[in-house]
């Protein structure tokens, strides 16, 4: 009976976010929706970093470093070929490309995750603070790296004037996407190998779990949502800036997985919507400090 009701959870409450979707759009203003948005691209972002972190036990700081390649991948792909000619200097096959939607944002995924399996080669043989900092160093060389490449970024100034794509639906199906395979893998012989490496390595490695190779994929999947959720985020806001994915942006979601406890789903998903929640509701008093000078103080 429990393995019944446990198969059925999942459906049950894909049917109320359908419904909840459905709702929303019919009856909320572009204002809310807007915060939904977000509180799902979060969702995304927190599970995704808590496959690596969490189930994989790597202390990865260059989660926003896979959002921009994801996010600048994205818009480029979906750029109207008449705006490209104007201010892009690209390749002659990419300058007359424009693709629909999802195959760019699937793509920018990609980009993401291939990123992911180049770096994670060199990088993943680190452990601890070591791998900390150098996945930091990784974001750096590709916020420095997006903003020197003007030609095709625009380097500090962006791109902006994107279609705004994003909708609740998009955003509620990668959503679903994100937590099933996060499921899938938690509760699978591969998920259980990535929480033995994060326990205890030598004892995995003595089981004969393939530890380098577990750590890689575990960043793989982790990067290609993050990109995913990049193009989210570019076609929501409808531009993309390099300083948009900063430390800031690292240490938030890593306050997610953490508040919401290592290696549990739900935890994440609970923490990205109260901090996305409590962001908005704090914002007024933001603005105030800044308004009046006291943030600025306090920096």
């Amino acid at each position: 009976m429990n393995g019944i009701r446990n198969h059925l959870i999942f459906p049950v409450l894909i049917i109320c976010g359908i419904g909840f979707v459905a709702i929303a759009r019919s009856t909320l203003d572009e204002y809310i929706l807007s915060i939904i948005n977000f509180v799902g691209i979060y969702v995304i972002l927190a599970v995704s970093l808590n496959i690596t972190n969490g189930f994989a036990g790597l202390f990865s700081l260059g989660h926003p470093g896979f959002m921009a390649i994801g996010g600048y991948v994205t818009a480029i792909l979906t750029f109207p070929v008449a705006r490209k000619s104007m201010f892009l200097e690209l390749p002659q096959w990419l300058a007359n490309l424009q693709l629909p939607f999802i195959p760019a944002l699937l793509i920018g995924g990609v980009c993401a995750g291939l990123t992911a399996l180049l770096v994670g080669v060199p990088v993943l043989r680190l452990r601890g603070h070591y791998l900390a900092v150098a996945t930091m160093g990784f974001l750096i060389i590709v916020q420095v790296f997006i903003i020197n490449w003007e030609s095709v970024t625009r380097g500090p100034l962006g791109l902006n004037g994107l279609s705004a794509l994003t909708n609740l639906w998009w955003v509620y199906l990668w959503v679903v996407v994100t937590v099933y395979v996060s499921w899938k893998i938690k509760f699978s012989s591969y998920g259980r190998s990535m929480l033995a490496v994060r326990e205890d390595e030598t004892a995995a490695q003595c089981l004969g779990v393939n530890i380098f190779r577990t750590r890689v994929a575990a960043l793989v999947i982790g990067a290609y949502f993050a990109g995913i959720a990049g193009g989210l985020w570019a076609h929501l806001v409808t531009a993309i800036t390099p300083m948009s994915f900063s430390l800031i942006l690292t240490f938030n979601i890593g306050v997610l997985v953490v508040v919401g406890g290592t290696g549990s789903i739900t935890g994440s998903f609970v923490a990205a919507i109260i901090f996305s929640v409590l962001t908005e509701i704090f914002r007024p008093l933001e603005e105030a400090f800044n308004v009046y000078g006291i943030g600025e103080i306090l920096m």
